[in-house]
This record gives structure tokens, C-alpha cells and sequence, in this order.
């Protein structure tokens, strides 16, 4: 019971931020007008969510990425588990609420703050990532190798969003993480269509 209220009350602050950034822009909209318009108070809402940016950046996805992996076999190879995974979670996410993905990915790449917050969280995503890993590779979680991997995935799907969002939202964002997790596995590659 004391869980669905804590997920009933972030999606409350979730949905109420949102509507603020969509009438007034992300740089007008105060903890303070957030806490009112979901009706509750400012503390709460830090309570959930330490920073403003956090509200943008945070989802229901976060969390499972680390267990969704640990459920793909054993021996898949970590970039097939990535792209089922997350393939998976941006059709889910997309299917949700299409507008609401295209919001989040224009804050991320548009607004400084939840960019250089974007580059914090990133962090524990790829913290996870080195873990997956190295259960998969028999190596330690602080390898430089694993790091290095790990990072570079995370900072590569970083880029695919803003590069969705860059490109007005036109591409299919899975075939973009396909295309980014290509990368991994083949390198860069000469253009098929050279400008």
C-alpha cells in the first residue's frame, strides 16, 4: 500500500512538472509551482525528487535495466541484451505517452541543467552496465575495460536520444538504439550515402 502512494505521488509531481515546462518553459517552472499544482508541499516533492532536473530525468525504466539484463541468457553477448532491453523499454516508454518521451528527450538535449544532471545520472546507470558485465565476462566491476564499455554504451544511447531530438523526432528511436549499439560491435564504418 505505502508503495503504490509513493508511486501514485511521483507520477502526481511527474504529471504536474509536465504540464508547468509544456505552458511556461522548463526555466520559469519552481519547485514551489510544482508542489502546488500536484498539491503537495515543496519538501515533498524534493523528498522524491532531489533536484528539478531529477523529474525530467527519472522514469519507471530506470530501475529495471540492471535486472532485465541479469534475465537475458547467460551467454548472449552484453550489446544483444542491451538492444532487446532497451528496444523493449523504448517501445514501452513511446507507446505510454509518445509526447512525453519527445518532451524529456528536447529538455535533455535543449536545457543546460538537466544536461549536465543527464551526465551525473549517467554514472549509475553505467555503475550497473560495469556490474552486468562483468557477471558476463568473468572480470572485476572496476576494470578499466569494463568501465570504459560500460560508459561508452551509456554515453553513446545518451547521444542517440539527443540525436533523435536534435533531428525533430523523426526517426524510429529503436532502429536509432540498433544503429548505436551497432557500434559496439562493428566499429564505425564509411557512410553508405557520402555527403
Amino acid at each position: 500500500m505505502r508503495e503504490r502512494k509513493k508511486l501514485k505521488t511521483r507520477r502526481t509531481i511527474r504529471t504536474a512538472t509536465y504540464a508547468l515546462i509544456e505552458e511556461q518553459g522548463y526555466e520559469a517552472t519552481t519547485v514551489e509551482q510544482i508542489a502546488e499544482a500536484a498539491e503537495v508541499s515543496p519538501s515533498t516533492v524534493l523528498r522524491y525528487f532531489p533536484a528539478k532536473e531529477d523529474i525530467v530525468l527519472t522514469d519507471a525504466y530506470d530501475p529495471l535495466l540492471e535486472s532485465e539484463l541479469r534475465a537475458r541468457p547467460a551467454d548472449e553477448p552484453i550489446v544483444e541484451s542491451l538492444r532487446h532491453v532497451l528496444r523493449r523499454s523504448a517501445g514501452l516508454g513511446l507507446a505510454a505517452d509518445p509526447e512525453l518521451s519527445r518532451l524529456r528527450t528536447r529538455l535533455m538535449t535543449e536545457v543546460p541543467a538537466v544536461r549536465a544532471r543527464m551526465l551525473e545520472s549517467m554514472s549509475v546507470t553505467g555503475r550497473a552496465l560495469c556490474r552486468v558485465i562483468a557477471e558476463r565476462t568473468g572480470r572485476d566491476p572496476g576494470d578499466l575495460e569494463v568501465r570504459a564499455f560500460a560508459m561508452g554504451l551509456v554515453g553513446a544511447l545518451a547521444e542517440a536520444a539527443a540525436y533523435w531530438a536534435e533531428h525533430g523526432h523523426r526517426d524510429d528511436l529503436p532502429a536509432l538504439v540498433d544503429r548505436t549499439l551497432a557500434l559496439f560491435g562493428g566499429g564505425l564504418t564509411e557512410p553508405e550515402n557520402p555527403r
